[in-house]
């Protein structure tokens, strides 16, 4: 009889012998004797002897215990799913009647002559089959994350992403990329999303911040001569979490001297046109359509707009201006417009579904959530009134009004009525899709570069302009006499790419001029010099030794592999997540620290009641 805690202790020891994975073994190799190691899935008895399924980070293997041929059946009676032994044994038929055909390994299985325990578990918090543990609590199973990983699903989107890294490391390796990793301290920059601080042991008083993006770095390295760079970079932002937004996350990020967007455009198709390729086998076409950021918010509401269906946005201002309805002819009367949509089939949504809509639409700033229903052979509509046969009949033609269709309106300044019907439009789409009347393949992906922003926007509060993108971007060049005249006419060099509806990422071409660069900091985003020189004086002179006209871009990594493993949040995608309230359950962090550490760092902690 083998004792336990030998097998236990003495196993410590032992020389692992693993000659397959638990995937591997088929009829092929009945006879051959093999060695296994993994976790204890499951134990059955069956009249004495025992059935073990044992898995490993490929697949499951059925193994056999007979008491008539070794001593291991109350040892094995004692053990718990989870713990990790190794078994040596032949490789055998299955009974013809115990063939399991839905697992690889399911005509095969191996009967043990020699058992190594490794590792007693305890009873798991939570139950490891992928359907089960779905239904567990998310803080539970990132509290014992190492647990939930072991999960096949989970281990396949953590492949998922692996594959998806090594192309993107091959194929800029074939464009002749070069790979450089940049500092994560970098100075403080707060024009931008609030940043983590790290205060500074040997400059008391003084703080890193943790790198929002490599943004400066890496055109540092266009000025060095690199030419071509990349860098699969970790980012961090102190921002309010959700689902596809993490403190820290992952960026696709590269830049390139001596090109102009045609060449964005093209490396970044043949980037995803690989990974798409690679990571789920599918040909996706190039090259991608184009859309300017004025046609995405006119005809869907949102500069990322989901084209796989229709339910576009459509402009009544022609027709409403001289409106009897002031609601609407006010608007366009101070400068706005009036939008509306069709949700094609809709007009029977509940009084629930219709409340939604509307707060979703007071959420954006509205005051309520127009809307005319055609049903029954009628239209109806607390609005309907105040609207003539003409105004009525431009809203049929243009919007193809049937039967059982209703239409949503928007009147507001440009920006807000876009953002309203946008949201409306998602959220319309979204009960069709439940009703059974929209069809929205998930296995459709429709990839779109967005481009021609604004350059600059207009703050009122601050009445000043401040970058669309960020201060470093390019106007386009037949813009950029606008920049003392009327800077929110500029378009900027930037492009999105967008894929059902998510910003995959975005870039720009830079500016490379000192002087260029020095006048939007200081004439037109008002940046005080001292500030400009504070910030980004390196740059400004590292500008005037030869730097070359550049471009980049960031792809979110963490959500491009959320959308090949269709997962809806991308802490779905991350080996160790934070929740939305950016904590790690695991390790319990953030934690305080000691005394000792505040001292050395010359910081006091304050209680404030904010």
């Amino acid at each position: 009889m083998i004792i336990k805690e030998q097998l236990i202790f003495n196993s410590i020891n032992i020389e692992m012998k693993r000659t397959h994975h638990c995937c591997e073994l088929t009829k092929k190799n009945a006879g051959e004797s093999v060695a296994l190691i993994g976790w204890i899935e499951s134990l059955r008895d069956h009249g004495g002897i025992i059935f073990l399924d044992l898995r490993d980070r490929e697949g499951l293997t059925q193994i056999v215990f007979d008491p008539n041929q070794n001593n291991y059946g109350k040892l094995l009676s004692e053990l718990k799913p989870e713990s990790v032994i190794e078994a040596h044994g032949l490789v055998q038929l299955r009974p013809a009647e115990t063939i399991n055909s839905k697992l690889f390994t399911g005509e095969i299985e191996v009967h043990a002559e020699e058992l190594l325990i490794h590792n007693i578990s305890q009873t798991p918090p939570f139950p490891l089959e992928d359907e089960k543990a779905e239904r567990v609590h998310e803080d539970l199973r990132l509290t014992y994350r190492y647990l939930d990983m072991r999960r096949p699903s989970v281990l396949n989107v953590l492949k998922q992403r692996h594959q998806t890294v090594r192309s993107i490391h091959t194929y800029l390796d074939e464009q002749k990329f070069i790979e450089v990793e940049t500092p994560i301290f970098f100075k403080s920059t707060p024009e931008g999303a609030r940043e983590f601080l790290v205060p500074s042991r040997m400059s008391p008083g003084s703080f890193y911040a943790l790198t929002q993006s490599p943004q400066q770095y890496k055109q540092m390295l266009m000025v060095a001569g690199v030419e071509r760079y990349y860098q699969i970079a970790r980012c961090f932002r102190d921002e309010d979490l959700r689902a596809d937004r993490q403190p820290e996350f992952t960026q696709i990020d590269l830049e390139m001297s001596f090109i102009d967007r045609e060449d964005m455009y093209k490396l970044i198709e043949g980037l995803l046109q690989r990974i798409w390729k690679e990571v789920l086998d599918i040909d996706i076409p190039v090259p991608f359509p184009r859309m300017p950021y004025t046609d995405a918010m006119n005809r869907y509401g949102v500069d990322k707009p989901d084209t796989r269906f229709d339910l576009e946005i459509v402009d009544f201002v022609d027709v409403f201006k001289e409106s009897e309805f002031k609601v609407f002819s006010g608007v366009i009367k101070k400068g706005g417009v009036v939008k509306a949509f069709n949700a094609k089939g809709l007009a029977d949504l509940t009084q629930g579904e219709l409340k939604q809509l509307e707060e979703s639409a007071k959420l954006l700033g509205a005051k309520g959530l127009a809307f005319i229903k055609s049903e029954k052979g009628e239209w109806k509509s607390p609005i309907l009134k105040f609207l003539s046969e003409d105004e009525k009949a431009a809203l049929k033609t243009r919007l193809q009004v049937e039967e059982g269709d209703i239409i949503f309106f928007a009147a507001a300044e440009w920006d807000r009525a876009c953002a309203i019907l946008g949201r409306v439009r998602l959220e319309a789409a979204e009960l069709l899709k439940k009703k059974g009347r929209l069809e929205i393949p998930d296995d459709r992906y429709d990839f779109l570069w967005v481009i021609e922003f604004p350059l600059m926007l207009h703050d009122p509060e601050e009445d000043r302009y401040v970058s669309a993108h960020h201060p470093f971007t390019s106007p386009v060049p037949e813009d950029t006499s606008l920049l003392d005249s009327d800077p929110q006419k500029i378009r900027g060099q930037h492009y999105d790419i967008v894929l059902n509806g998510v910003e995959l990422g975005g870039g720009s071409i830079r500016i490379h001029q000192p002087e260029l660069q020095k006048k939007v900091f200081e004439d037109v985003l008002k940046i005080p010099p001292d500030v400009v020189e504070t910030r980004f004086g390196y740059m400004l002179k590292a500008f005037q030794f030869g730097a070359p006209p550049h471009g980049g871009i960031a792809l979110g990594l963490d959500r491009l592999v959320a959308i090949l493993a269709g997962r809806e949040s991308i802490r779905d995608v991350i080996a160790f997540p934070k929740t939305q309230k950016g904590q790690c359950l695991m390790t319990q962090s953030p934690a305080p620290v000691t005394e000792k550490q505040l001292r050395d760092l010359r910081i006091n902690t304050v209680d404030l009641d904010i």
